[in-house]
């Protein structure tokens, strides 16, 4: 959430809801052929994954399999969250990514959806 938060105060993204918003568009558009509607989209991509070519996000050209073990990783952390089973998930978060790393921030996020829902009920 730290990291979050700075990119809220460099102006990445608005708030941590549009990072948020940003993550379940990020997923999406990695696991289908979603088209994100968050506003900026494109611009926040290139600002978190700047290793990433606009050309690669532009045509979706995913297929490596970084790219499926991600989606696969994400799938694996939104089960955990459904379930309750929240430190589970952040832990296999933490085995798979570093807490720096882009991908843990966007399954954080993921899961934080969760929390609030198990609190809401």
């Amino acid at each position: 959430m730290d990291k979050v938060e700075q990119m809220v105060e460099e102006g990445v993204c608005s708030n941590k809801s549009e990072f948020q918003r940003f993550a379940v568009e990020y997923v999406l558009f990695k696991a289908t052929n979603h088209d994100p509607s968050v506003v900026g989209f494109d611009e926040i991509w290139t600002d978190i994954f700047p290793e990433q070519t606009e050309e690669h996000m532009m045509h979706g050209e995913s297929g490596s399999i970084e790219d499926d073990s991600f989606i696969q990783i994400a799938t694996r952390v939104r089960q955990f969250g459904r379930r309750g089973k929240m430190n589970t998930a952040e832990e296999y978060i933490d085995t798979h990514y570093p807490v720096s790393d882009p991908r843990s921030m966007l399954l954080g996020d993921i899961l934080a959806s969760y929390r609030t829902h198990i609190r809401d009920e």
